[in-house]
């Protein structure tokens, strides 16, 4: 887990009474940290205060966040030292019932394919609940303006060329048997699910990489529980596989410009015509 929480603020879900308990959300780092935690100071516009976030950037501090019953990290897309930098690009799939991640498979795959074409590499995890996410590693100067449009504008492209099964609003009436296409978690003060995060569920259940032939034959098998891994499950998928999912941390790739956008490089410097 460690790569992937280094330097990325966290957001706390803690249950200290077991997972059948009430739970609660912290942002703001527990004042009787130890004081070898690290923290980044951020001013929330929401709150009109500074907030102190939690950085678990060695082992001691993943030791005492599990010993605070943190079972799920949750993640903010950029780095503590940028924050209004994405180092990512995010889609969380979710499925209204009756679809399943199987039907998440197919609408991943459909999203690998438009960035294949645009030459970029993508990666999926399962969300360890009942989703897929996918992930496509920037890891080169981009804002939240420029990743958040284009997240939408493939939502949106997909919903178009497949309204049988993608949506890419929020809309629970329209939600039965179709994928919502989340791009919203492409913003500076939303939260993903890292990757390795324990699941608060009956069962151990753990937000897993996963590679695309896996995503393939869950959907030609048609059986959800192909994706769904357990704790002891993804220790051993690790001893043989390594961090499938490293890549999303150092891979350099550009984002291109939306079609008719104006080069990024160019924004707030074109010189006026009048």
């Amino acid at each position: 887990m460690l790569p992937h929480l280094r330097n990325r603020m966290l957001t706390l879900k803690r249950y200290p009474n077991g997972v059948e308990a009430p739970y609660f959300y912290e942002k703001q780092s527990p004042s009787h940290r130890p004081e070898w935690v690290k923290t980044k100071t951020v001013f929330s516009e929401s709150n009109s205060r500074n907030i102190d976030y939690t950085l678990c950037n060695d082992l001691p501090t993943l030791v005492w966040l599990a010993n605070l019953a943190d079972l799920e990290l949750h993640t903010n897309l950029s780095l503590a030292d940028d924050i209004d930098r994405p180092t990512m690009l995010v889609f969380d799939l979710d499925p209204g019932p009756p679809a399943t991640i199987v039907q998440c498979c197919q609408v991943a795959l459909w999203i690998r394919e438009l960035f294949e074409q645009l030459k970029l590499d993508s990666y999926a995890k399962t969300s360890g609940s009942k989703g897929l996410q996918l992930y496509v590693p920037i890891n080169t100067p981009v804002t939240y303006e420029d990743t958040k449009p284009f997240a939408h504008a493939i939502a949106e492209l997909l919903e178009k060329r497949h309204p049988e099964l993608v949506l890419s609003s929020m809309s629970k009436v329209a939600r039965e048997g179709k994928v919502f296409v989340d791009w919203s978690q492409n913003d500076r003060i939303k939260t993903t699910v890292s990757v390795y995060s324990l699941r608060a569920r009956d069962q151990p259940t753990v937000s897993t990489p996963v590679t695309w032939e896996e995503v393939e034959e869950c959907l030609q098998g048609g059986d959800p529980d192909r994706l769904r891994f357990l704790s002891d499950e993804v220790l051993a998928r690790y001893d043989e596989m390594g961090d499938i999912f490293l890549p999303v941390q150092d891979k350099k790739q550009e984002l291109p410009a939306l079609p008719g956008a104006e080069p990024r490089q160019q924004k707030a410097r074109k010189p006026s015509r009048r």
